[in-house]
């Protein structure tokens, strides 16, 4: 099998670390060809607090993948979530030099460039600049404005903040791990591209991850991001309540959660009873599931309030923010029982749960459908779409190349060969971030 058609996500959770390989099929749907996990011990709440333990399971999770594939990983493209990313609108102008040119994609880059400019808090650095929509002179609405004329190009932005030191410790984890860094993307965005649809980012709809340690949402609306936010509770909370509630142990806890949980206390009846093991010669613990439940809801709650908030804010309830689509349900958390019905009733809008297999091959193996692995089969699609425009740009390049060779042919051996200077490649926003990371990481060895 060829690498170069190979691309590895990696998806460093609070959970469980997931590194998954894939390619396309014929169909360009994507088959996985090996997948690892591993406890993951170092990160709380989406960060890296433990980069020794990080690095180990990392390790541990790509060698399980690299022997059920047997291909070895070189590179990955990382997600990067937790308390610390914020997100902010901005809007910038340029004026054009000449007003009779059309715009060309370096406006467009030059008008990014301008925003990343931007001076931020101590600490923190700009991770994503989204153009929402652009003005051209006095016509505003604009969503493609290339090829346009017009001497001041504007845009909205939205733009996704994250802190310096956090970002770098992930990418310190993945290099110490002995691996490459092909691209950070942000993981609601990577869950976005794993679970919606096209018509639902058309229509307006937010994306839930209910992850171990964070909450993520990402908000789309005509198509375009327009809101994100990483709320800083997720499962584990709920298993923190559990224990303190019930007075057993974290490992019982969460078996309760995922066995006999549910986010909507009426459905237990008091008589419902169950039993739990007490510590070393201690009498058994009797627990209803009627106080199992009330707990759940009070938290689970409390972070659906948490995100409607945050859709609220978006502007949801304005007549052009509407989210006609609704709420899609994803990550770990979301496979609690009747989570959707308590979601639906909190914010009165419609809601399903996100399963990443409308991209995977057929044959797929079931478990990876699974809304745990939405972020880690997002990352994977975001790595094979960027191995997709390296090859179409190689291509490219090889043609150009033989014209001119077809051209040489009659010239005589001294003519100088005037080469025409490359068209810049459009970088995007997360490459250069990328390109500046490992910069820096090389600079730090």
């Amino acid at each position: 099998m060829e690498n170069n058609k190979i691309a590895v996500g990696l998806d460093i959770g609070t959970t469980k670390i997931v590194a998954m390989i894939g390619r396309k099929n014929e169909y360009d749907k994507i088959e996985v060809v090996g997948i690892g996990k591993a406890k993951s011990l170092g990160v709380k709440r989406g960060v890296v607090s433990n980069i020794t333990q990080t690095i180990q399971s990392i390790q541990q999770a790509v060698d399980e993948a690299e022997s059920v594939s047997g291909i070895k990983i070189e590179e990955v493209v990382v997600g990067i979530a937790g308390q610390h990313i914020r997100s902010l609108h901005h809007s910038d102008y340029i004026t054009r030099n000449n007003a009779d040119e059309v715009i060309e994609d370096s406006d467009i880059e030059d008008l990014v460039n301008q925003v990343h400019k931007l001076v931020m808090l101590p600490g923190e650095e700009i991770i994503h600049v989204l153009p929402q929509e652009f003005k051209v002179d006095s016509q505003a609405d604009i969503k493609e404005p290339i090829g346009m004329y017009g001497g001041r190009l504007e845009a909205n932005f939205h733009v996704v903040v994250g802190q310096v030191s956090s970002i770098r410790n992930i990418g310190r984890c993945v290099k110490s791990a002995g691996l490459g860094l092909s691209e950070i993307t942000l993981e609601p965005l990577a869950s976005a591209s794993a679970v919606l649809s096209q018509e639902e980012k058309e229509a307006g709809v937010a994306l839930i991850d209910i992850g171990g340690g964070t909450t993520d949402l990402a908000i789309f609306k005509d198509g375009i991001i327009r809101h994100t936010a990483v709320i800083p509770f997720g499962g584990n909370v709920i298993t923190d309540d559990i224990k303190e509630g019930c007075s057993i142990i974290e490992k019982q806890a969460e078996l309760l959660k995922i066995k006999f949980g549910s986010a909507w206390p009426g459905e237990n009846k008091e008589t419902e009873i169950v039993s739990i093991p007490g510590l070393r010669g201690r009498e058994p613990k009797e627990i209803t599931l009627k106080n199992l439940s009330k707990i759940i809801h009070a938290r689970v709650q409390e972070i659906i309030e948490h995100v409607y908030l945050e859709i609220k804010n978006y502007g949801h309830e304005t007549a052009k923010g509407k989210l006609i689509a609704g709420i899609v349900l994803t990550g770990g958390g979301s496979q609690l029982k009747h989570l959707r019905q308590l979601v639906e009733y909190i914010t009165g809008m419609d809601a399903r749960i996100g399963f990443p297999n409308e991209h995977l091959a057929g044959d797929s193996d079931e478990t990876l459908s699974s809304p745990s692995y939405a972020t880690a089969v997002g990352l994977l699609m975001e790595g094979l779409e960027k191995r997709g425009t390296d090859e179409i740009d190689a291509i490219e390049k090889v043609v150009d190349e033989i014209t001119v060779d077809e051209g040489q042919e009659a010239s005589t051996e001294e003519t100088p060969i005037v080469e025409e200077s490359p068209k810049p490649k459009k970088k995007s926003f997360f490459e250069k971030f990328t390109e500046g990371l490992k910069d820096f990481l090389d600079n730090a060895e």
